[in-house]
């Protein structure tokens, strides 16, 4: 009868040890990243995504001539009417310079991703100050911060990016970025606002305030990094946006004015006059700007989903 009941007992032991380890939980980023390779949004986001940056990267050793050099084969059969295309050598042709079309789109390719990365950062850091010390402290400071945000989105965003682009005395990259990344400042501040709200009436601030712990500490070592999850999503949405603000500001020649750099934005504004001789020069950089400005949007809400207990399927 011992023996029976000692079997009895070992099975249990088992079972209990076998369920405790099913009923492990996860981190949250684990579970997400769990969430995020079951979900065909974010791996098809996340593959435009990497696509993009390999090109961008090895852009000097991917594309086969310099974005500058014009060739004496393409220049041969230029014409008013006749832009050549694809031919031996040159995979996409010509564009209206005699310059190889695919080494231009790849090159084009660092300079979108130099803007988009720059401009998202600047945003991001400045969001970021203005939205802790809004949150962090509240009272005047929360009001005149949020006020500034106020005055902010009150401008739609490309408007004010043109606005603030229009005011540099020489259109460069530089006020490109600049223009961009002000934009994207209330967006930041506004979110990570909320999230500390949120954080500063949670049980473990109101313990660290009665233990006597320095605000300074609470704030940096504690409620900043508990507030951070959606801020960082919300930077991956952000910078589609400032990819397609950035081309948008190129288009409308606010960008950088030199006509032998490689920008897709620019590419685009130049293709508008030889659209009836060669459409193609307009839709290379076109359908470049909308798939690389897709795949980040794809991955952002699908990382948003991912880590939004409220949203999860």
């Amino acid at each position: 009868m011992s023996t029976l009941l000692q079997r009895r007992k070992d099975r249990l032991d088992r079972l209990a040890e076998a369920g405790g380890r099913a009923s492990e939980g996860q981190s949250l980023l684990a579970e997400a990243f769990t969430r995020l390779r079951r979900n065909p949004v974010a791996v098809t986001g996340a593959a435009i995504i990497v696509v993009f940056l390999l090109v961008a990267v090895l852009a000097p050793v991917l594309a086969p001539h310099n974005a500058e050099d014009s060739f004496e084969a393409l220049r041969a059969s230029l014409r008013p009417d006749s832009i050549p295309g694809p031919m031996p050598g040159f995979p996409l042709g010509s564009d209206q310079n005699g310059r190889d079309e695919l080494s231009r789109m790849i090159l084009a390719s660092q300079q979108t991703l130099l803007v988009g990365v720059l401009a998202t950062l600047l945003g991001l850091a400045a969001g970021m100050v203005i939205g802790m010390l809004a949150g962090a402290f509240g009272g005047w400071v929360d009001t005149a911060l949020m006020r500034l945000t106020d005055v902010l989105l009150s401008f739609p965003s490309l408007l004010l990016a043109i606005s603030i682009a229009a005011l540099a005395a020489r259109a460069s990259q530089t006020t490109v970025i600049i223009a961009v990344a002000i934009v994207s400042v209330p967006v930041f501040a506004r979110l990570l606002r909320g999230a500390m709200l949120a954080q500063r009436s949670s049980d473990y601030v109101l313990a660290a305030t009665a233990l006597g712990i320095h605000r300074r500490h609470i704030v940096l070592r504690h409620m900043l990094p508990n507030a951070m999850g959606p801020v960082i999503v919300q930077a991956t949405l952000v910078l589609a946006s400032s990819i397609l603000d950035a081309a948008a500001l190129s288009f409308l020649g606010l960008g950088d004015a030199d006509p032998g750099r490689a920008e897709w934005g620019l590419m685009l504004a130049n293709a508008q006059a030889y659209l009836d001789v060669r459409p193609e020069l307009a839709f290379y950089p076109a359908v470049a700007i909308i798939l690389v400005a897709l795949g980040f949007t794809l991955l952002g809400e699908a990382l948003r989903e991912a880590l939004d207990p409220k949203s999860r399927r």
